[in-house]
């Protein structure tokens, strides 16, 4: 079996089926095991396999551990071969290469030891460096060099030397810290980038990010306090010259109120300049930090070497973040308190109105930059202005009632000239309402750049500039051009309204095109014809001033003081209904002056023909019961102080001359000067009604449906006292009781007194003429002076009747043929149609025909006649033709009825 050759793999095999128990022991008898594994019954076949088997076996094993003897010899001889060598190795070595080696070390070592020195002389003269560093403000470079010597002086620690240059540096970099803290300081009022990258790069050197960012806020805390107080304190100073106040050891409360009013504005105004260099600052900052971290985001790692070195820049970056924005709502608080002490630490209710709104637009700024600032409503700044708003008001508003009450009493009620296409907007008192989109402008007419956004104001003073730079306003240079010279539009003008009213190309174009109805205000949608322009030749004393606008100069004056009032109203919401309120009391004094000057006269007012409608009755007790200051011993002070005196006209205006129509020119001026001034109040409604507040909206409504609306209705009172002296109507009557009623023939011929009444429409007529080449009288006033003198005549004519004793048929036709004259010749004089009251006469006349049964009916209705007239009808009419009874009982029933006076 040995001599057959063997397969490696085989052999391996053969070997793999050895059983385990072999392997376990020197101690195994490998005999008794295979004796014990034979079975009861032999067979020699398989005694014989098995025995070849266990032989292959032996001889596979016997061959491997034969392989391994002889290794193990050769490795014996290579070791003993090596140890040989390297013993001659050994022996070969001298004391000359050790002694070259170790000259060798000492020279390395030598060669470190001069390096370490020349380090220590660099760490020795670092000071120097340091110092240049920190003169040019190269903090981060400055920092960087401190820790690396901190860091090379850690290393040669063991030399004497190194511990006192190491508690050096620790001084150093202390200082360091000083100087950056004092250069972190100076950004909270000059914000610059390159120097704030610098501060910031070195507290992040540092490790001191977060301290960094505590530092700046306190930094800006301090900012504030000490740029209001120098700025407070230089005016101070100055104001009081050479005082001996020792100005520098006061609260800035207390320097506040040593302001004079002189310098008030001034140092209001440098106050909020300095203010917000500060908030630019702190704007300028957060944007710098933004800016930072996403260019941080867009280059990750580029900063942090590790990530825990990322973690903590972002809890850093988190803190900042969060400091900063915490920091805008306490840096405006700061500016807001400072900011009220200085404003309620003066009494301001006595400045100037220009002043005043200059320190409401001043506020109303720094309002606007709050809110931009952080998204404030200043809430603090809304409550100190409006309180010093309010007691500057109440004063002022006083004082303007008194002036008002003073041009009322010095009013001579004349004409003043204006263009004919004068317009509030035209007064410098109501460019603001140009500025901000007035309520009343369509959208059609806004410009068209509105789509534009508009810059913040951060955004537009980013370069430079402040938002508080004084505007330099030409106000005072610029000239309004309302006034028209001599009353005229030009001498072209004054020609063309005397010249034919035939040729259209003769008549002005603002005749034609902009005729304005006088209760409207509204001009017709065509131009006017020929005509209508004959007819008011007759007709409308107003050609000759080409429909310019009626006003005075008191009127200008309450226009003015409108736009100044809605000026601090649109600057101060918070008190709009305050001044909403004085406005309404404006022109509520204004109403009961005209009214007291030329409407109030008890002997026409009980005249019954209805001159004063209830609502203008209710409106004139009210403004009497609150606006009018009438001695009384239950007022208090408080109550009078609120009111005005009643006003009284000047003497020079004289209302009994009949040649002047009894001051009808005046009257026209005064009256239609109010109708003006109402309509110039309903040209503002939307506009004040877009300011104010929505829970005193409905007293803005009461204001203009009670009271505004009204003005025109005072056109009656005030010129039925004219149209009542204009013409003698007691001449009238004396002439109709002369006439001789009880005629037995008709006649042909009309009375005299006829003829005198008609004379004296004409004479009224004429002087009406007079006194439009003084003032236009608009159509609406001449038809109501017209229809006053014509009611009055037609009732003069009903009593002249009701005095007549006896009457026949042919007296009631004579009547009705002098009415009918009187009618054909008073319908040439004027335009107006109907005729008023012609059925009052006629009615009257018809009535001397009627039957007993149809005049108890006539004197229930109507009530129109006083019992005196109905008692003629019943005396004269029916009184030949009925007996005693029935005549008592139409008699009772005219005592019976109880008429109201229309």
């Amino acid at each position: 079996m040995r001599e057959q050759p063997t397969d490696p793999q085989e052999e391996q095999e053969i070997i793999d089926r050895i059983e385990e128990v072999y392997f376990s022991s020197d101690s195994f008898d490998m005999v008794q095991y295979e004796l014990e594994k034979l079975p009861p019954d032999l067979n020699l076949l398989e005694l014989e396999e098995y025995r070849d088997k266990l032989k292959r076996q032996q001889a596979a094993e016997l061959e491997r551990v034969t392989s391994l003897q002889t290794n193990l010899q050769l490795a014996a001889v290579i070791c003993t071969n090596a140890r040989r060598q390297l013993h001659s190795a050994k022996e070969g070595f001298t004391e000359a290469s050790l002694g070259l080696l170790a000259n060798q070390r000492r020279r390395q070592l030598l060669t470190g030891l001069l390096k370490s020195l020349r380090t220590i002389k660099t760490l020795q003269r670092t000071d120097v460096r340091l110092s240049e560093m920190l003169e040019e403000e190269d903090y981060p470079g400055a920092i960087q060099l401190c820790l690396e010597c901190q860091k090379a002086a850690s290393t040669f620690k063991h030399y004497n030397c190194i511990s006192e240059l190491n508690s050096k540096l620790q001084d150093t970099l202390e200082q360091i810290e000083e100087q950056l803290d004092v250069a972190l300081s100076k950004t909270c009022k000059h914000f610059d980038v390159s120097h704030y990258t610098k501060v910031q790069l070195a507290y992040k050197l540092l490790g001191k990010t977060q301290t960094a960012m505590d530092q700046l806020h306190m930094h800006f805390t301090q900012a504030i306090h000490n740029t209001v107080f120098q700025v407070v304190l230089g005016y101070v100073e100055l104001c009081a010259g050479n005082a001996d106040t020792k100005f520098q050891k006061m609260q800035y409360k207390d320097l506040c109120t040593h302001i004079t009013a002189d310098s008030y504005i001034p140092c209001l105004t440098d106050l909020c300049k300095a203010l917000w260099e500060v908030m630019l600052s702190y704007h300028l900052t957060m944007q710098w930090h933004d800016e930072h971290y996403k260019e941080e985001e867009a280059t990750p790692g580029a900063d942090d070497s590790s990530a825990e070195g990322s973690d903590e820049s972002t809890v850093d970056r988190s803190y900042v973040k969060k400091k900063l924005e915490h920091g805008l709502t306490r840096i405006w608080q700061d500016v807001q308190l400072k900011v009220k002490a200085y404003l309620l630490g003066t009494d301001v209710s006595n400045f100037k109105y220009d002043d005043f709104i200059v320190v409401l637009d001043v506020i109303s700024r720094l309002m606007q930059v709050g809110e931009e600032f952080c998204g404030s409503k200043s809430e603090v700044l809304q409550e100190s202005i409006k309180r010093q708003s309010v007691n500057y008001f109440k004063n002022y508003h006083r004082t303007r009632l008194e002036e008002l009450r003073m041009f009322l009493e010095n009013e001579t009620w004349e004409l003043c000239p204006v263009k004919y296409n004068f317009s509030i907007a035209q007064l410098h008192e109501f460019k603001f309402m140009g500025q901000c989109r007035s309520p009343s402008v369509s959208p059609s007419r806004q410009p068209e750049s509105t789509e534009t956004v508009e810059l913040s104001l951060f955004e537009q003073y980013l370069q430079g500039g402040n938002p508080f730079e004084m505007q330099i306003d030409n106000k005072e240079e610029e000239t309004e051009d309302v006034l028209a010279s001599n009353g005229y539009e030009s001498d072209e003008l004054e020609k063309s309204v005397y010249q034919d009213y035939d040729s259209d190309s003769d008549v002005p174009e603002e005749l034609k095109q902009d005729y304005v109805d006088e209760q409207t205000g509204d001009a017709p949608v065509k131009s006017v014809s020929r005509e209508t322009l004959r007819s008011r030749k007759r007709s409308d004393y107003n050609l000759n001033r080409a429909n310019a606008p009626i006003l005075t100069n008191t009127t200008l004056n309450v226009i003015r003081l409108v736009g100044k009032y809605m000026q601090m109203m649109n600057i101060l919401k918070p008190i709009a209904f305050d001044v909403i309120h004085c406005v309404s009391q404006l022109f509520d004094y204004y109403l009961y002056a005209v009214y007291t000057f030329f409407g109030r006269n008890d002997m026409y007012e009980s005249s019954g023909l209805g001159l004063i409608s209830s609502r203008l009755r209710t409106t004139l007790s009210r403004i009497q019961e609150s606006l009018i200051d009438v001695v009384s011993p239950h007022a208090s002070p408080e109550e009078r102080k609120e009111k005005v005196p009643s006003p009284h006209l000047s003497q020079l205006v004289v209302l009994t001359a009949s040649d002047t129509l009894y001051g009808l020119a005046e009257r026209v001026v005064a009256t239609e000067s109010l109708v003006f001034l109402a309509e110039q109040f309903e040209f503002l409604h939307l506009h004040l009604d877009t300011m104010m507040p929505s829970a005193k909206k409905p007293f803005l409504q009461q204001f203009y449906s009670q009271t505004v609306s009204t003005a025109s209705e005072l056109r009656k009172p005030i010129y039925w006292i004219v149209a009542a002296k204009a013409i003698d109507y007691e001449q009238m009557l004396l002439l109709m009781a002369g006439v001789k009623w009880d005629i037995k023939e008709i006649m042909s011929q009309h009375n005299v007194y006829v003829d005198v009444l008609l004379k004296e429409f004409e004479k009224f007529n004429q002087r009406l003429g007079d006194v439009s080449k003084i003032v236009r009288i608009p159509l609406p006033v001449s038809n109501v002076l017209w229809e006053h003198c014509i009611r009055l005549a037609n009732r003069t004519l009903v009593e002249g009747y009701a005095n007549v004793k006896k009457c026949s048929n042919e007296g009631r036709a004579l009547m009705q043929l002098d009415f009918q004259q009187f009618l054909m010749k008073l319908e040439k004089l004027t335009d107006l149609r109907p005729i008023p009251d012609k059925e009052f006469v006629e009615t009257y006349i018809k009535a001397y025909y009627l039957t007993e049964n149809d005049m108890e009916q006539f004197i229930k209705n109507h009530r129109e006649y006083s019992m005196k007239q109905l008692t003629n009808l019943v005396n004269v009419c029916l009184g030949s033709h009925i007996n005693k009874k029935a005549r008592q009982k139409l008699l009772a029933a005219i005592d019976d009825i109880d008429r109201p006076k229309r």
